[in-house]
């Protein structure tokens, strides 16, 4: 698994920490991560900014959680800026977000397949 992109440590922590729920606890953050990805890309097509802060920052706490530093720092950069009104750099973040993502969906989705399914 790439570090780069999830923090083996955090991943191995959850595991210990959820024991036999770990794998779902995989399965609902991808299938969260692709709800808060939608209201992303929402947001950013609305120019809503609130939305998109919100959205964000939401994000940005479930990837903390879960070890995906690179995702969670670019939520917090597109949080930031959705904070300040700055909507002209959002498609770009928003973007940034979602190839991240496709890399994180992957990786975790080869950390799942090492259990059966539940």
């Amino acid at each position: 698994m790439s570090d780069n992109h999830l923090d083996r440590d955090v991943l191995n922590t959850l595991q210990d920490i959820m024991e036999d729920e770990y794998p779902v606890l995989l399965d609902t953050f991808v299938t969260d991560s692709e709800e808060r990805l939608r209201l992303l890309k929402n947001a950013e097509h609305d120019q809503d900014a609130q939305a998109m802060r919100r959205a964000a920052h939401s994000f940005k706490g479930s990837c903390s959680n879960m070890g995906a530093k690179v995702l969670a720092e670019s939520c917090r950069e597109l949080e930031e800026l959705a904070r300040r009104g700055e909507m002209a750099g959002s498609a770009h973040l928003v973007a940034r977000i979602e190839r991240e993502f496709a890399i994180v969906r992957i990786l975790l989705k080869s950390e799942r397949q090492r259990f059966p399914a539940s």
